[in-house]
């Protein structure tokens, strides 16, 4: 209508990104800038919106990954001068909070989890396992670091201080993107980066979030009670929607799974 008649007032329209689900490069459900991309790119171009707000859920997952997501959201709202404001379901942890500060503004619940700035490497040893049954591991490598943390072979200091060195470097870029993106908001004299988590109210006074909300009454009261608000994320195939599960779909859930239950979710 407000085609043919453009002397009628536009109602606002917000633009909702859906961000549940741990941040990988692959796999069925997971978060990444490839299967993202078109979503953020379609959310920012789609009309002129008021805002764009990010619906985030997640636990984290790669650091790679949720950089490249990051950084799309900065570049389309700078690009296109569209303000970002995030709202926190059950937790923005890790990867899941670097999103989230990607956003201008962060609104949690109050039984939201937010924060766990760190990085994390996990594996198994099974070395002794293998021995056990007479089993004998053969690799042989051009460079003493090729085989780097073999899970299959006895740990070795060096490998270990190699490893601690990368996730020290990673979590200096976290630290960074979180002290620009919360610059003058964070405390002085308060060490947030040693993988902490913290529910919001607290968050809000450290200075990780903005405050308690939610998404529909808070845009509502910024944007007036016409806002229409307009959804993207990322559809999911056909047999997952009538809940068809196959092997490596039950694996993934079961690898999302421990990663919501490491902050008791």
């Amino acid at each position: 209508m407000t085609e043919w008649f453009p002397f009628l007032k536009k109602q606002p329209t917000v633009a909702v990104i859906r961000l549940s689900g741990v941040i990988g490069a692959t796999g069925r459900g997971v978060l990444s800038d490839a299967t993202l991309g078109p979503v953020i790119e379609k959310a920012f171009s789609k009309g002129k919106p008021a805002a764009v707000a990010l619906e985030i859920n997640s636990p984290g997952g790669s650091p790679v990954q949720s950089s490249l997501i990051g950084a799309r959201i900065r570049r389309l709202a700078e690009e296109k001068e569209i303000p970002v404001i995030a709202f926190v379901e059950d937790v923005a942890a890790s990867g899941g909070y670097w999103l989230a500060a990607a956003a201008d503004e962060i609104y949690a619940d109050p039984s939201s989890v937010v924060g766990s700035i760190g990085v994390i490497s996990a594996g198994f040893g099974l070395h002794e396992l293998i021995g056990r049954y007479g089993i004998e591991r053969r690799v042989y490598t051009a460079g003493q670091s090729k085989s780097m943390l073999d899970p299959f072979r006895p740990a070795k200091d060096e490998d270990i201080e190699r490893l601690k060195e990368l996730l020290e470097d990673i979590h200096v870029n976290f630290k960074d993107h979180v002290t620009a993106r919360r610059s003058g908001k964070l405390p002085e004299d308060r060490d947030l980066f040693t993988g902490e988590i913290w529910l919001a109210r607290r968050a809000t006074e450290l200075g990780l979030i903005d405050g308690i909300g939610h998404l529909k009454p808070h845009l509502k009261d910024r944007f007036g009670d016409k806002v229409k608000f307009r959804r993207y994320g990322i559809k999911k195939g056909l047999l997952s929607r009538f809940g068809a599960r196959i092997v490596a779909d039950a694996l993934g859930a079961v690898e999302e799974r421990a990663e919501y239950a490491r902050f008791g979710l």
